[in-house]
């Protein structure tokens, strides 16, 4: 079974990663970028129904994830 020590380190790994990606949302949310008013994300309104499908928004994150992973990989496998 695990080791209270690696579980420990498991839980701060978290922690600290959760961190990075709230600090990195309220950064992008400080900045007003369009992210989900951009071209081609759809959204439909009749009376009392919406909806909303960002889907250009989706593509802009998807690639921009890949690059940053991409350059993780690379400098991680050096």
């Amino acid at each position: 079974m695990f080791d209270i020590n690696t579980i420990a380190r498991w839980i701060l790994l978290t922690g600290a990663v959760l961190l990075l990606v709230g600090a990195a949302l309220w950064v992008i949310g400080r900045l007003d970028l369009p992210i989900g008013h951009l071209p081609g994300d759809i959204q439909f309104q009749r009376g009392n129904f919406s909806c909303f499908i960002p889907l250009a928004s989706s593509i802009v994150i998807s690639l921009l994830l890949t690059l940053i992973l991409n350059l993780v990989i690379r400098f991680l496998n050096r």
